[in-house]
C-alpha cells in the first residue's frame, strides 16, 4: 500500500516556528474550530486515546489535553522538524507524558492500536483525489467501534457560480497570513493544481465510503470546512 503523496519535508525548525507565527493571524478561526471539536467529542470516555494525523506543532493536542486531563494522544506527522517543535510545546504545556509522537503517516500507526477518536485537521487537501478514500479508510480502521473521526480541510466546488465570491474572501484570509500581490494572483491556479480541493459533497461521499455513515458538517469558515461522525 502506498503512502499518501504529500509535499516533501522542507521544514526546518525555524520554518516550523514561522509557520505557527503566520497561522496565529487566523487565531479567531482556529480557536473556534478547536472549541467546536472539543464540544463534538466531549462525550468520549474519561480515559480516551486520541490519534492526531498531521499533528504539526501540536495545536490539536494542546487544545484537547487542556480540556480533558486524562486523555492520551498519539501524534503523527511526516515532518521531523514539525515534531521537534511539537515536542517542545507539549513539554512546556506539561502534557508530554500523555503524548507519543511518530514521524510518518497514518499507515505507520500499528493496525492493532485502536483509538477513541482520530483527528485530521487541515491535512486531507494535501492528499491526491485518487488516494483520498484510502487515506480516510486507514484512519477509520484505527477507530474503536463508536469512535469519532474529525476531519477539517480546505473544501469548495471550484466550478460553482459562487466560487468567485468565495475566492475573494479566501484572498482576505491569505492576506492576513502575509500573501503578496503576486501570490494572490496565482491563488486560483494553486487551488486547482497544487492542492487537491474537493467539493463538500464529494468529501462527504468519501467519508461515507470509508465507514463514517453519517458525516456531520459542524464548521465552515470561508473555504475551511469540518465534519465529524462515528464509525
Amino acid at each position: 500500500m502506498n503512502k499518501p503523496t504529500t509535499p516533501p519535508d522542507f521544514f526546518t525548525k525555524e520554518l516550523s516556528l514561522a509557520y505557527d507565527e503566520r497561522n496565529s493571524k487566523l487565531s479567531p478561526i482556529s480557536e473556534n474550530l478547536h472549541f467546536l471539536i472539543r464540544l463534538a467529542i466531549q462525550d468520549l470516555p474519561t480515559k480516551s486515546h486520541i490519534l492526531c494525523i498531521g499533528v504539526g506543532t501540536g495545536a490539536e493536542i494542546l487544545s484537547l489535553a487542556k480540556a480533558f486531563p486524562e486523555w492520551t494522544f498519539l501524534g503523527v506527522d511526516p515532518s521531523a522538524s514539525m515534531l521537534e517543535v511539537c515536542a517542545e510545546r507539549l513539554q512546556i504545556a506539561g502534557v508530554s507524558e500523555r503524548c507519543q509522537l511518530v514521524c510518518g503517516y497514518v499507515q505507520d500507526v500499528p493496525k492493532g492500536e485502536k483509538f477513541d477518536a482520530v483527528l485530521s485537521v487541515l491535512v486531507a487537501h494535501f492528499v491526491r483525489r485518487e488516494e483520498r478514500l484510502d487515506f480516510f479508510q486507514n484512519m477509520v480502521s484505527r477507530l474503536k467501534s463508536g469512535g469519532y473521526l474529525v476531519n477539517a480541510e480546505i473544501s469548495c466546488d471550484l466550478n460553482a457560480p459562487e466560487f468567485p465570491l468565495m475566492l475573494k474572501g479566501w484572498e482576505q484570509v491569505q492576506t492576513l497570513m502575509g500573501a503578496t500581490p503576486e501570490s494572490l494572483a496565482g491563488l486560483p491556479q494553486q487551488l486547482r493544481t497544487v492542492l487537491n480541493i474537493l467539493p463538500n459533497s464529494e468529501t462527504e461521499d468519501i467519508l461515507r465510503q470509508s465507514g463514517i455513515l453519517s458525516p456531520t458538517k459542524f464548521f465552515q469558515s470561508f473555504m475551511i470546512s469540518a465534519w465529524y461522525g462515528k464509525k
